[in-house]
């Protein structure tokens, strides 16, 4: 593997072979998500819990302090929003010239494998890749099924994770399924994140699967709204990180969680 390639990626998995991505990009079909109004102060005090964020060039640039030492996963697709016809339309809209300037480790970008606009979606990641490899950035392809909620099963999340690796993708994102998740992973030949998905009912929740999920195979997590959307952002990160770095399970995350809220009070 090229050196940059390698370099970048060694930035985003750490040295334990596991990853914790904190996405705040849902603004870029949303708008201004809830507890997403202002990025600046939803990050502050979660994102040096985690190893990379993953965010649009707009909230980079006018949200972040360029002093951060933390690697960044620039969000390049869009072009859509959650009023307008249809969410699978997505397009490239950064360069590569951009992701260079802005010294991004990865970028990505939604792949809508069985949408209308399936061959689009796919397209544009052939194309991404393409100009990325050259320069030695990785893709992440985010394995999107929209508001298709019955599409989040093993077969069909396979499928997508697969065909979004034979392209070249260099990490998929996907989300979780309690029945059969390994089979994404074994049929993924590149490293498998966990997406969030909608904000769980309770942090259990959210704390067992991505427990199991890391059991069977995925590096580790990509997740926003079930982290700073509930009620303690703080101990809900550093639990989800006990599990992905340090093998919590999902009760000794639990604990942990309980034991940050009560230290705070």
């Amino acid at each position: 593997m090229d050196w940059g390639m390698q370099n970048r990626l060694n930035r985003l998995i750490q040295k334990d072979g596991k990853a914790l991505f904190l996405p705040i990009d849902h603004g870029y079909f949303q708008g201004p998500t809830h507890c997403l109004e202002r990025p600046a102060e939803t990050i502050k005090p979660i994102v040096k819990y985690a190893d990379a964020l993953m965010l649009t060039r707009g909230v980079l640039r006018n949200c972040v302090d360029p002093s951060i030492d933390k690697p960044f996963i620039l969000r390049v697709s869009g072009a859509v929003s959650v009023v307008g016809e249809d969410l699978a339309n997505e397009s490239l809209v950064t360069s590569i010239e951009e992701v260079i300037r802005l010294n991004a480790s990865a970028v990505s970008m939604s792949v809508f494998v069985g949408s209308k606009y399936e061959n689009k979606s796919l397209t544009n990641l052939s194309r991404l890749v393409d100009v990325c490899e050259r320069y030695g950035v990785p893709v992440m392809a985010v394995c999107a099924v929209g508001k298709e909620l019955e599409k989040r099963e093993a077969r069909y999340l396979a499928l997508a994770a697969r065909v979004a690796a034979e392209i070249g993708a260099r990490v998929v994102k996907t989300y979780y399924c309690s029945e059969h998740f390994e089979k994404i992973i074994d049929g993924c030949p590149v490293p498998v994140v966990i997406a969030g998905g909608p904000k769980a009912e309770t942090q259990r929740e959210v704390f067992d699967f991505v427990y199991d999920g890391i059991q069977k195979g995925a590096v580790g997590v990509n997740l926003g709204r079930n982290i700073w959307q509930t009620s303690y952002p703080v101990a809900s990160i550093r639990a989800i990180r006990a599990i992905v770095h340090e093998g919590f399970t999902a009760k000794e995350a639990e604990n942990l969680y309980n034991q940050v809220i009560v230290e705070k009070i």
